[in-house]
C-alpha cells in the first residue's frame, strides 16, 4: 500500500510536469538476501526538468523548484513531500537526476522483508450453492438497492433489501425469532441516522444465534477502515463502484473460505481478489481477430494471463510448451476446429495425468450443442456473443469445482 501511494505521487509528478515525450516506471532487486530483498524504483519523464540548484529543496514540503509553475501547473508540491516521507519512514532513500528542458528521473530504493510463506489460494465456493442464498442488502440508495437486487436475482439468490441500519436490525430481529438465517448481508457504510460500522456493531450484539457473513461497500475508502473491519469481523471491505465481476468473485471467495471453515482475520479487498485468485493462465484459441480482441480484453480486465492461438494446431501445440490452467476453446477454426484440438489434448493429458478445463465458444446456440461439446471432452460450453460479466460467471463456475475436486483429493 505505501509503495503504491510513493509510485501515484511521483508518477502523477511526472505526467503534471511532461507535454510530450514519454514516462517510464522501471523496478529491479538491488540485492537479496535469505530474508529481505532491496529494490530500486525509477520514474522517469520528458518533461520541463528541475534545475541544479534546486533539487536539493524539491522534497522539502510545499516546495517547487519554479513558483512560477504552480500557476502554469497547479499544486503545492506536497506529493514530493509525502513521498520523501514514506521513503524515509521505510528506512529508504530517496534523490532525484534532472536535465531542464529534458527531464527527470525520480530515484527510491528500499528493503522489504521477504514473506517466509505465501499466501494461501482462497477456495471459490460453487456457482450452484448461490441458488437461493437468503442475502440482506443494507442501502439508504434506492438506485444502488435496485441495481445489486437485480445483480443477485440474476445469480438466483434470495435478496430482501432494507433503507437503513434501523430497518436491517427489525428485519434481522424478526427472522432470528422465525429462525430464518442470512447467509450474507451486504452492507453500505455512508448511511444517515446509522452508519455501516454502527450497524454491524449492532448485529454483532444482537444477533448471537448465528454469525453471517458481512461485506461492506463504500464509496470513500477511508484510512482505517480495514482495521475497523478487522475488528467488528467484516470479511469484504470493497469500494464503489464495484463490478459484478468483482462481487461475484468476493462473494464465491468469503463463502468458500467459511465453507472450509478456517479461521483468517484478513479482509478481502480487490486488491486480495486480484492477487490470490486471478493469476490463472487462460489460452483463448480463436481464429476471429475481432474476436481475439474483444475477449482477451475481458480476460485482461479480470486479471488473467491470455495466451492467444489462431487455430486448434496451434492450441494443441501451445499446450504441448505451456501449462494452462483454462483454455477457451472456438468450436470452428480452420486447420483443426475445437473438436478435433480438444480430443488431441485430451490424449496429451493421458500422460501428463494433468487435466485443462475447457469451455467451448460456439456462434450457434442449438439444442445438443452443449452436450456434444461435453461428449468431445469440453468441461462447458459457451454460445457467443460472449459478455464480461457471463465470461467471468462461466470462468468463476468452472474454476470452483475444480479447486473443490482438488481439495476434496488432498
Amino acid at each position: 500500500g505505501r509503495i503504491r501511494q510513493i509510485l501515484i505521487n511521483l508518477i502523477n509528478n511526472a505526467i503534471k510536469f511532461t507535454e510530450k515525450g514519454e514516462i517510464v516506471v522501471s523496478v529491479k532487486v538491488v540485492s537479496r538476501s535469505v530474508d529481505k530483498v532491496y529494490l530500486h524504483f525509477s520514474i522517469s519523464d520528458t518533461g520541463i526538468g528541475i534545475p541544479h540548484e534546486k533539487q536539493k529543496f524539491i522534497f522539502q514540503s510545499f516546495t517547487q523548484a519554479d513558483g512560477s509553475t504552480t500557476r502554469k501547473y497547479g499544486g503545492s508540491g506536497l506529493g514530493l513531500s509525502i513521498s520523501a516521507s514514506l521513503v524515509d519512514l521505510m528506512n529508504g532513500k530517496i534523490w532525484v537526476e534532472s536535465q531542464i528542458n529534458k527531464g527527470s528521473v525520480f530515484h527510491f530504493n528500499i528493503g522489504l522483508d521477504i514473506l517466509e510463506k505465501t499466501p494461501d489460494l482462497l477456495i471459490r465456493v460453487d456457482m450452484e450453492k448461490l441458488v437461493d442464498l437468503p442475502v440482506l442488502i443494507v442501502d439508504d440508495n434506492e438506485t444502488n438497492r435496485r441495481i445489486l437486487k437485480e445483480i443477485l436475482l440474476n445469480w438466483k439468490m434470495k435478496p430482501e433489501l432494507a433503507s437503513s441500519g434501523k430497518q436491517a436490525l427489525r428485519i434481522l430481529r424478526k427472522s432470528q425469532k422465525i429462525g430464518k438465517q442470512f447467509s450474507l448481508i451486504l452492507v453500505d457504510v455512508q448511511m444517515p441516522e446509522m452508519d455501516g460500522f454502527s450497524l454491524v456493531d449492532h448485529i454483532n450484539k444482537e444477533i448471537k444465534k448465528y454469525s453471517p457473513t458481512i461485506m461492506m461497500l463504500t464509496s470513500l475508502g477511508i484510512r482505517g477502515d480495514a482495521s475497523r473491519c478487522q475488528k467488528l469481523g467484516i470479511s469484504v471491505y470493497l469500494v464503489k463502484p464495484v463490478k459484478q465481476t468483482e462481487l461475484l468473485d468476493a462473494i464465491m471467495l468469503i463463502l468458500g473460505n467459511k465453507e472450509q471453515q478456517e479461521e483468517s482475520t484478513e479482509v478481502i479487498t480487490r486488491h486480495t481478489i486480484r492477487e490470490r485468485c486471478q493469476s490463472l493462465r487462460i489460452l483463448l484459441a480463436e481464429d476471429n481477430l475481432i474476436n481475439q480482441k474483444v475477449v482477451a480484453k475481458f480476460l485482461e480486465k479480470m486479471g488473467y494471463q491470455v495466451s492467444i492461438a489462431q487455430n486448434g494446431v496451434e492450441a494443441v501445440s501451445k499446450v504441448k510448451k505451456e501449462n494452462f490452467d483454462l483454455i477457451l476453446m472456438d468450436i470452428q477454426m480452420p486447420e483443426m476446429d475445437g473438436f478435433e484440438a480438444t480430443a488431441a489434448i485430451r490424449k496429451i493429458e493421458k500422460t501428463s495425468r494433468k487435466h485443462i478445463s475447457i469451455i467451448a465458444l460456439t456462434a450457434h446456440a442449438l439444442k445438443g450443442d452443449r452436450e456434444k461439446c461435453l461428449n468431445a471432452g469440453m468441461d462447458d460450453y459457451m454460445a457467443k456473443p460472449i459478455t464480461s460479466d457471463k465470461l467471468s460467471e462461466k470462468i468463476s463456475g468452472i474454476m470452483s469445482k475444480k479447486q473443490s475436486k482438488t481439495g476434496r483429493r488432498k
